[in-house]
């Protein structure tokens, strides 16, 4: 069995893809390495055609398996479960730029697999999945044909790097996927430390030429291994049937064209499709209620194009760059520990900040090896934030990575655990929805904790981008509207704060677009963040000064490694003790040599912070402390000064002159204020009453 390979030179490390050896009975497999991470992704098309679905059906499936890490799953059954947020997010890394590049009216399903056979812990898998993905649909007999091309690129000491490791893309200040065809961009996915839009552009330019080098590669192995192309049957609209249903709609729609509200163009559409159904739709007819709809649905896209580009006129009669009209408000709810609400336009997403102990972290078994998140962001799209009725199961796809998005670009102005010692979780929930409500959420969460007195670097705003592209030209369209994103072929998503971005999406419905659109939209985005963040600033402009009195009070010391046991105490003896009299928990994270107190009221924290500072504290010569007599001797009294420090107070130090008996002067469980005189040579503390006063 004969291997085939092509081999693409990234930097560090060459991706080399090989097709062939195994999985040989899909319409096309390709194994794909990087350094030594192996992805195997195969391509499968249905032989039957599906027309009636109305929709194309392509399915993208990406697992990572733990012996790919040389590990068996943790957990009861001990055998992977259901996808993770980041499976389930590589798998809509691979969908998003593939599905525009399927001939139109495509109905076969189709479905990509993509497996980790080897992980390095070093080279993230999901690039190198995505261009497997394009070469095995490339090498394969399905109707695909235009390849692409995945980079990510990182910047190291002010250099641009592509296909960095994990490490090095933690010490970056941007992390971007770049997808293209040779000639343009397909998709962009990134988050940034508040990058200028300049810098955006430079990482796009650096990547074009890896994107080329990565299609050349693919289109070397389709040479070798590539199969002839199959004559699938791909739906058309009735051309006919479409020039019938203009001529009878054509006036209406030009004359209901700014219809602003969702709900009143939804009836005036539904009120066409019963027109036409009356005329079109007989007992010997071969017209059916779908071949309509497409037909009027084609119709509007047109109007709306034509609209677009030869007016400048919007669906909602809003100019190009008009934003809809802001709302901002936080302190909705009375007894959670933050709140934002945030509208623009029918979209409106309320967030809510709940804070909690580094107990409360998620903890996350990756290919890379275990890590903890302190701050998380979950976004839920509930059916009536779009007026329907469906079931309410678990989190969809793409309620997984609009929320990934919005936590994408709050990240990096969140402040980190030794800042501030909570766990956060937002949660966005979505009570209306015409446009960008992932966007929404990134206003929302960043009112949300301002709200709960995190101390945010800056706030944080998101705005969509659109645009309609004719033959020889293009308009940008800002803060799209749910029709703008349906009959539009660029959905552009920017989040950021006044000083740059932080995250960026782009999903484009054509073969791509040019750097010229990528920069006119993030000058347009720019533009209309900064226009919102001042909205924003309006409801709360910096974070409130105290938490909210329902959320716990948390403070975390730094101590030397080697006093830990002295905190913790003989079998826990002393966070017992703690726990006890103060009504704390005390957590200590060895990796940062941090102990934290959570408490319910700020005397109790007060209280045990001294305990624990009192534990660990070193005593000199001169200190004059409180300590509680333990035991009366002949000679004199031990003193506690700490959980971990006694000293002897002699009887010659309790007074002036001659003191007979110890207890002439003290009792056991007395306080009194000593003064530190010196130590043995054991270290033990002498200590004086005389003079202390």
């Amino acid at each position: 069995m004969s291997t085939s390979l092509s081999t693409s030179n990234l930097g560090k490390y060459s991706l080399n893809l090989s097709s062939g050896q195994i999985a040989t009975q899909a319409n096309g497999s390709v194994k794909a390495s990087f350094g030594d991470t192996v992805v195997l992704v195969s391509a499968c098309m249905s032989k039957e055609s599906y027309p009636d679905r109305g929709f194309f059906p392509l399915m993208v499936e990406y697992r990572e398996k733990t012996y790919a890490a040389g590990r068996i799953p943790g957990g009861f059954f001990k055998k992977e479960g259901r996808p993770s947020d980041t499976e389930i997010l590589t798998c809509r890394l691979i969908d998003r730029p593939l599905r525009p590049l399927f001939p139109k009216g495509l109905t076969n399903e189709i479905q990509i697999v993509a497996m980790v056979l080897s992980s390095d812990r070093e080279n993230d898998p999901d690039v190198v999945a995505l261009n497997a993905a394009s070469s095995a649909l490339l090498i394969s007999d399905i109707p695909f044909s235009n390849p692409i091309g995945a980079v990510r690129v990182s910047k190291i000491e002010g250099e641009f790097v592509a296909n960095p490791t994990y490490q090095q893309r933690e010490e970056s200040p941007l992390d971007i996927v770049v997808v293209g065809t040779e000639e343009k961009t397909v998709m962009l996915e990134g988050g940034f430390d508040q990058v200028e839009e300049k810098e955006v552009l430079a990482a796009i330019e650096f990547a074009k030429l890896f994107i080329q080098e990565i299609v050349k590669a693919q289109k070397e192995l389709q040479k070798k291994e590539g199969k002839d192309k199959k004559e699938v049957e791909l739906v058309e609209t009735d051309k006919d049937l479409e020039a019938k249903v203009r001529d009878k709609v054509i006036k209406d729609l030009l004359a209901n064209y700014g219809i602003d509200k969702k709900e009143e163009k939804a009836n005036f559409l539904a009120k066409i499709l019963e027109s036409l159904k009356d005329e079109f739709i007989s007992e010997d007819s071969e017209i059916s209620e779908s071949d309509l709809k497409n037909a009027l649905s084609a119709v509007e896209e047109e109007v709306f194009r034509q609209k677009v580009l030869e007016e400048g006129i919007r669906p909602d009669k809003r100019g190009l760059s008009d934003i809809r009209a802001l709302e901002s408000d936080t302190r909705v709810l009375p007894r959670t520990h933050g709140t934002g609400l945030f509208r623009r336009g029918q979209t409106q997403a309320l967030a809510i900040t709940t804070l909690g102990t580094s107990g409360d972290e998620q903890f996350i078994e990756a290919l890379e090896g275990k890590k903890s998140k302190h701050f998380m962001l979950h976004y839920n799209f509930p059916p009536f934030s779009v007026g329907e009725v469906k079931f309410m199961r678990g989190p969809s796809r793409r309620d997984i990575g609009h929320g990934s998005l919005a936590e994408k670009a709050l990240l990096p102005v969140v402040p980190s655990r030794d800042e501030f010692p909570y766990t956060i979780r937002i949660v966005s929930e979505i009570l209306e929805s015409n446009g960008s409500s992932s966007m929404a959420t990134a206003c929302a969460a960043s009112l949300s904790m301002m709200d709960a007195g995190v101390p945010l670097k800056d706030p944080v705003a998101g705005i969509a981008i659109g645009m309609v592209a004719g033959d020889n030209d293009y308009k940008i369209l800002t803060d799209i509207a749910g029709i703008e994103d349906h009959c539009g072929d660029l959905d552009f998503k920017v989040a950021g704060t006044s000083k740059g971005i932080t995250a960026i999406q782009v999903d484009t419905k054509t073969k791509g677009i040019s750097l010229d659109m990528i920069k006119d939209a993030l000058d347009k985005a720019k533009e209309a963040r900064l226009f919102i963040l001042e909205n924003m600033t309006k409801s709360l402009a910096q974070p409130r000064e105290a938490l909210s009195e329902y959320a716990p009070k948390i403070k975390s010391i730094e101590i030397d490694p080697d006093k830990v046991g002295m905190v913790i105490g003989p079998g826990g003896k002393n966070i017992r003790k703690m726990s006890k009299d103060y009504n704390v928990t005390v957590d200590i994270d060895d990796d940062r040599n941090m102990v934290s107190v959570v408490a319910e009221t700020s005397k109790d924290l007060k209280e045990a912070i001294t305990a624990i500072e009192n534990i660990v504290r070193e005593f000199d010569v001169g200190d004059v402390v409180e300590a509680k007599v333990d035991k009366l001797m002949g000679y004199g009294a031990f003193c506690e000064l700490s959980p971990s420090k006694s000293g002897l107070l002699h009887v010659s130090e309790m007074a002036e002159g001659f003191v007979k008996d110890p207890s002439d002067i003290v009792k056991e469980g007395d306080t009194v204020k000593v003064k530190v005189i010196g130590k043995d040579n054991f270290g033990k503390l002498k200590l004086s009453l005389k003079q202390a006063k």
